[in-house]
C-alpha cells in the first residue's frame, strides 16, 4: 500500500504533460518521435540490476572454510590485542574456540540465505 505522499507524487507525475525535444547540429530544437522516446537506449551490455540482487551459490562448506582461514587471523589478533595478560597458547585455544562456533554458524547463515534467494525466485517467475 502507498502512503498518501506517493499516491500524490504519482497522480502529479500523470497529470503533466512533457515534450521531449532535441536539439540538432543547426541548433533548432526537434521534436522527438513517440517511438522514439518510449524505448530506453542501453548502452552497457550487463544484465539488467534486479531487486533481488546477485545470484546466491548454495551453501558449501569449502566456501565456509576458506572464510573461517580468512577470519582465523583475524580473530587470533583481536583476541591478542584485547587479552594482554594471556598467553599465545591461551589465545590459540581461545581462536580454535571461536572458529568451532563461527564454522557451523557460517553454514547455516549460508543456507538460510540460500533457501530464501531459492523460495523469492519461485515466487517471481
Amino acid at each position: 500500500m502507498s502512503s498518501r505522499k506517493q499516491r500524490r507524487r504519482r497522480a502529479k507525475e500523470r497529470r503533466h504533460e512533457y515534450e521531449y525535444v532535441y536539439v540538432d547540429e543547426e541548433g533548432r530544437e526537434v521534436d522527438v518521435e513517440p517511438a522514439e522516446a518510449a524505448k530506453p537506449k542501453r548502452t552497457d551490455r550487463r544484465s539488467p540490476a534486479t531487486r533481488a540482487g546477485r545470484k546466491v551459490d548454495p551453501p558449501s562448506w569449502r566456501r565456509v572454510g576458506r572464510r573461517a582461514l580468512l577470519f582465523a587471523p583475524l580473530m587470533f589478533i583481536t583476541i591478542r590485542l584485547l587479552g594482554r595478560d594471556q598467553t599465545i597458547f591461551g589465545s590459540l585455544i581461545e581462536t580454535v574456540f571461536l572458529l568451532l562456533l563461527f564454522v557451523p554458524f557460517s553454514y547455516v547463515m549460508d543456507s538460510v540465505l540460500y533457501r530464501s534467494f531459492v523460495r523469492r525466485a519461485e515466487r517471481q517467475g
